[in-house]
């Protein structure tokens, strides 16, 4: 895997390049595409995400997603990026959010994969070149991630990539309307092979 470096956290890569798909921050432009994917797999992400607002879709939202994505990367507290093949068509996200500093060096993973390319391999291979980028790029130590227990695709997904369980959250974060419980995992930058 390919990634660029940079010096400080909110001078990172901007692109983050994979085998067969690369990773960027999101811009105005991607909208159409975004809301798009989005929509035609709203019953296929609903399971697995907070409740959506009801103008999330709309061009205003993603301004401002886009506008807090470039902060938040600024101030060193999240990283978004949208996932795309090489012929440029969006095929998920990925997020390393709620970094923190000092002694911790960590963050949390979460990503999604728009319907038609679930089960391919794309968003294993976008977490994997992310990772990379966390602990090289970033110079995080550790990467946690939670997944409902009965979302084997995730569960799979994280262990591919590296991950522990590390626990089991009750009542850990609201997914589709409801308090669920959550198992946890985490990696940190020595399990990586080098």
């Amino acid at each position: 895997m390919v990634f660029l470096r940079s010096v400080q956290p909110h001078e990172t890569a901007s692109i983050i390049r994979s085998e067969r798909l690369y990773l960027r921050y999101p811009v105005h432009s991607d909208h159409g595409e975004w809301a798009s994917l989005r929509g035609q797999s709203k019953s296929f992400l609903k399971p697995w995400e907070p409740l959506w607002p009801h103008d999330d879709l709309t061009r205003s939202a993603f301004r401002s997603r886009v506008k807090r994505c470039t902060r938040d990367v600024r101030d060193d507290l999240a990283y978004s990026y949208l996932v795309f093949s090489y012929d440029d068509v969006l095929l998920g996200g990925a997020t390393l959010s709620n970094v923190r500093r000092g002694v911790a060096h960590t963050a949390s993973l979460g990503y999604w994969i728009g319907a038609p390319y679930a089960g391919c391999g794309y968003m294993t291979e976008a977490v994997a070149a992310l990772l990379s980028h966390a602990f090289d790029g970033l110079n995080l130590n550790r990467v946690e991630a939670a997944c409902l227990p009965f979302n084997v695709p995730s569960k799979r997904l994280l262990r591919s990539c590296g991950f522990t369980e590390e626990g089991y959250a009750r009542s850990y974060l609201k997914i589709n309307g409801m308090w669920q419980d959550h198992l946890l995992f985490a990696i940190v930058r020595s399990d990586l092979p080098r």
